[in-house]
């Protein structure tokens, strides 16, 4: 198949890049600078001049495209991530979807288990009703909604954590916290829990998705359902001879910053039904592993 990728050159993007090729897939990649599109280049991938502030410059690629990965997602402002973001994202979705109508053609999209806070552990099978619904969980319903179009939809809901050796996510975070004020620390007792997963897992379910998926499909990109805070500041710490300490819950921002009320979430995910729809087990080298790794360079 000919696909084209949004958010190619991003971390989780450029592992699908990857994995596309290596399955025999050809990639278009959308690139909105000379940089972007050097590395697109390089990496064997054709290039599409573009970028998601302009949802209009994106259709020409998915007219020339057998399917659409869409990665992309503007975090420059963390602040807007369920108000401004969100609507940018609506209205590159609803672009790509208008192009793809009626073609039976693959559109395979991406909204986090983050986002969604049900208050157990999250499976495939849960929509928060239309009165629940906020920020990208809305861009998630409307992506769903387009199978009704003939358009081939499927979400990919990657973990809390997507990582590899030398990217860790939040986890980053935590480390410079932790650098910062000589310990590393857990919120409360420890035991709330992060999902995550290795970059070429969620690689492969994205693939694997846009090969296979039936319309209307949710698939969860989870190697580990859920990782508990003490066990990621206890690797911290020992990855930087740092000791290891409890905060309080309520002071958990006072401590961490902005990513201390994430970090005292527990949140859970499964991706049982991922991989038994799938047929693959998601077996990468675990969280700790690669922090132990990362850190340690």
């Amino acid at each position: 198949m000919r696909v084209f990728v949004t958010g190619a050159t991003g971390f989780i993007g450029s592992a699908v890049v990857r994995e596309l090729q290596a399955h025999g897939h050809q990639v278009l990649g959308l690139a909105r600078s000379e940089a972007s599109a050097d590395k697109l280049q390089s990496a064997g991938a054709e290039v599409h001049r573009g970028t998601i502030d302009d949802p209009d410059s994106l259709r020409a690629a998915v007219a020339a495209a057998d399917g659409v990965i869409h990665t992309a997602y503007d975090h420059s402002d963390w602040s807007a991530l369920t108000t401004t973001a969100a609507h940018k994202d609506s209205q590159v979705v609803k672009a790509l979807g208008e192009e793809l109508a009626g073609s039976g053609r693959p559109l395979v999209t991406t909204f986090g288990t983050t986002g969604l806070q049900p208050g157990f552990v999250l499976t495939e099978q849960f929509r928060p009703e239309a009165g629940q619904r906020a920020g990208r969980a809305v861009v998630e319903a409307l992506v769903l909604e387009m199978a009704t179009t003939d358009v081939r939809t499927v979400s990919v809901r990657p973990a809390t954590v997507v990582h590899h050796q030398g990217v860790l996510g939040f986890v980053h975070f935590l480390a410079e916290v932790a650098r910062q004020k000589g310990f590393s620390a857990y919120p409360g007792d420890g035991s709330n829990r992060w999902p995550a997963v290795h970059v070429d897992d969620a690689a492969a379910v994205y693939r694997l998705g846009l090969e296979t998926a039936q319309p209307g499909s949710v698939l969860h990109a989870v190697g580990e359902e859920g990782i508990t805070s003490r066990a990621i500041a206890e690797e911290i710490g020992r990855a930087l001879g740092l000791p290891v300490q409890a905060v309080a819950t309520e002071q958990a921002v006072e401590h961490f910053g902005w990513i201390g009320s994430l970090f005292a979430l527990d949140i859970p995910a499964s991706s049982h039904a991922t991989q038994e729809l799938l047929g693959r087990r998601l077996t990468g080298p675990s969280l700790l592993e690669d922090l132990a790794a990362g850190l340690a360079h």
